[in-house]
């Protein structure tokens, strides 16, 4: 007897509580409606656009505003289309650097137009400012891996933007950045690309209807692993191509980098990169331990033009013939 009641008395919490634990990684209850100091829920599912699961797996509102490496990621993401735009008409534009020099403008105007018409567009609507959830770990960015399927049967979606805003608004850049190029670009090109030839002068258009696309897929799929990885990717490619110019251009002194005024701007955009990559890096949180690494900056051009006399391969090919 007495047993019976004991078991009865523990289970009456257990019916007291409303409803069933919710599983699933990113699934969530709506908040349908606050009385006072009392919630009531819905049922477990996905969470409406905005929001997000706290640790008692309800819905709540992204009030948090992106942090300092969340806005350099989104700055990233802005850079990869201009830097492509502009590597492209430099590409094929030829000798024709008038020509060159304002398509690079307009592709500057086009992408800064598009960002910021992105953040005015973006909630809340009519403000520089977004409102953001936080990005705690990488399967934030991948909800839709982890729809769990409590019968092994029938599988529960909740497959929602837990890092809102920062997978969504990279898309709606991009598609504005397109819309701005088609809108602008041929017309510029059809005024002043007249010493190109026919098929040259909308290359660097066609060029970007192909990595558009391609830049679309990478954030779609890629674009967690992106978050994590830019500062690395933006250090390591900004030094690779800063080598390749300098080789390919013949930089063998600093003579010869101070000969034409083009090789001096994309050595200082080079710089500008690092400096972004080390930004990114120590986020800037000690300023005093932080700012000295800038001086980095200039250490790879330095140490290129230093040593590239001693690399250079006729000297390497006579040395070999000497028998050295």
């Amino acid at each position: 007897g007495p047993e019976r009641r004991g078991n009865a008395g523990c289970a009456l919490p257990a019916a007291v509580d409303i409803q069933p634990a919710c599983l699933g990684l990113y699934c969530g209850r709506t908040v349908l409606s606050v009385n006072g100091s009392v919630e009531t829920y819905g049922d477990c599912g996905v969470c409406p656009r905005g929001q997000r699961t706290d640790d008692n797996k309800i819905c709540r509102e992204c009030m948090g505003s992106p942090d300092r490496y969340d806005w350099l990621y989104l700055g990233f993401m802005a850079m990869l289309p201009l830097v492509l735009h502009w590597f492209f008409i430099e590409w094929y534009s030829g000798k024709k650097s008038s020509s060159a020099l304002l398509q690079h403008v307009t592709a500057l105007f086009e992408c800064s137009v598009a960002a910021i018409v992105t953040l005015l567009v973006s909630d809340p609507v009519g403000s520089l400012h977004i409102r953001s959830c936080k990005v705690k770990k990488l399967s934030d960015w991948y909800t839709m891996l982890y729809n769990p399927s409590p019968d092994y049967i029938t599988t529960v979606h909740c497959t929602h933007e837990a890092v809102y805003p920062l997978y969504t608004i990279v898309f709606i850049y991009y598609a504005f950045c397109l819309v701005l190029m088609m809108l602008l670009r041929p017309l510029l090109v059809k005024k002043i690309a007249c010493g190109l030839g026919k098929s040259d002068r909308f290359k660097s258009i066609y060029a970007a209807l192909y990595f558009f696309p391609i830049l679309t897929v990478l954030q779609a799929v890629g674009g967690g692993l992106l978050y994590y990885a830019f500062p690395y990717i933006i250090l390591v490619l900004s030094l690779v191509t800063l080598a390749v110019y300098m080789s390919a251009s013949e930089v063998e002194s600093f003579k010869d980098l101070l000969v034409r005024k083009k090789r001096l701007v994309v050595l200082f955009s080079h710089w500008l990169l690092h400096a972004y990559g080390i930004i990114s890096i120590s986020k800037l949180d000690k300023l005093e331990q932080d700012l000295p690494l800038l001086a980095l900056v200039p250490a790879p051009a330095l140490f290129y033009v230093l040593t590239a006399k001693y690399t250079e391969p006729s000297r390497i090919l006579s040395e070999g013939g000497n028998g050295h």
